[in-house]
């Protein structure tokens, strides 16, 4: 434990200043819907805003329409904008390519010179991965009630501790399932450009599989196979409970992505 203690240190080091600019940015991002969403309830225009909406969008928002169209609503973007979502995943994706990175730089041939095996390597990067993550997550999360306590109008109805935490939560849950593919593909990659790049097409050609299955009845067929299925916001602003097979599933995929970097890293060349 301590090889793996001093690699995520090291790790962690090298990457905190991405993690840290990332988080405020991501938390002061729900500070702004706040904003934004308190001027739209003032000047009474969320009904106005509903008939501006593109049908195609009022059909894929469906019964959550009105939930949407609301301040809790607005506030609850900050957890499925598809710019959060973008950022998280990014974020995900680069560290779990650290292993690449280091046998691209030479750094691992330093690194396995000592006594190390290699299964530590991929656990530290799933360590690092999932505490990045948490960090950016925790940092929105105390944006979001941080914000409201301090700003929002206490005579509207703001978004419940459940839903924000089931959103944060799913939206944590979809990041690590993304970070598990990029950590499979980085443990045989030669080019963390590569590894990067593949997790990156992957992780949008699913997003468009999901996005055309929602709206097209032909493509409901295979569009369970995409992650961001199991992650469906607008249930949860609706009152639904966070599903525990959307936890499962992506926590699935996650450990998946973690079993076959532990293969397929200790069965690679390294050298450079």
């Amino acid at each position: 434990m301590r090889v793996v203690s001093l690699l995520v240190a090291h790790s962690l080091r090298r990457v905190r200043t991405l993690l840290l600019i990332t988080g405020l940015l991501l938390g002061a991002f729900q500070l702004v819907l706040i904003f934004v969403a308190g001027g739209i309830q003032d000047s009474g225009g969320f009904n106005q805003l509903a008939t501006l909406l593109p049908a195609f969008f009022r059909e894929l928002l469906g019964p959550a329409l009105a939930s949407f169209m609301s301040f809790s609503g607005i506030v609850s973007v900050g957890y499925f904008h598809l710019t959060v979502i973008g950022a998280l995943l990014a974020i995900a994706v680069t560290l779990a390519t650290i292993p690449t990175a280091e046998v691209e730089s030479g750094f691992s041939d330093f690194i396995l010179s000592r006594p190390v095996a290699r299964h530590w390597i991929i656990t530290r990067t799933i360590v690092v991965t999932a505490l990045g993550c948490a960090f950016i997550v925790a940092l929105m999360v105390v944006g979001s009630w941080g914000g409201l306590n301090a700003f929002a109008r206490r005579d509207v109805q703001w978004p419940s501790s459940r839903l924000i935490a089931s959103l944060a939560v799913n939206l944590y849950m979809l990041a690590l399932c993304w970070g598990g593919v990029a950590l499979a593909i980085a443990s045989a990659a030669r080019r963390r450009s590569i590894a990067g790049g593949a997790a990156g097409l992957l992780a949008l050609g699913f997003y468009l599989l999901d996005y055309v299955g929602r709206l097209w009845q032909p493509a409901e067929k295979v569009a369970w196979l995409s992650p961001f299925r199991y992650y469906n916001p607008f249930d949860l602003m609706m009152g639904s409970p966070l599903p525990a097979k959307n936890l499962i599933v992506l926590g699935a995929v996650a450990l998946a992505g973690c079993i076959a970097a532990y293969v397929l890293y200790a069965r690679r060349d390294i050298s450079h």
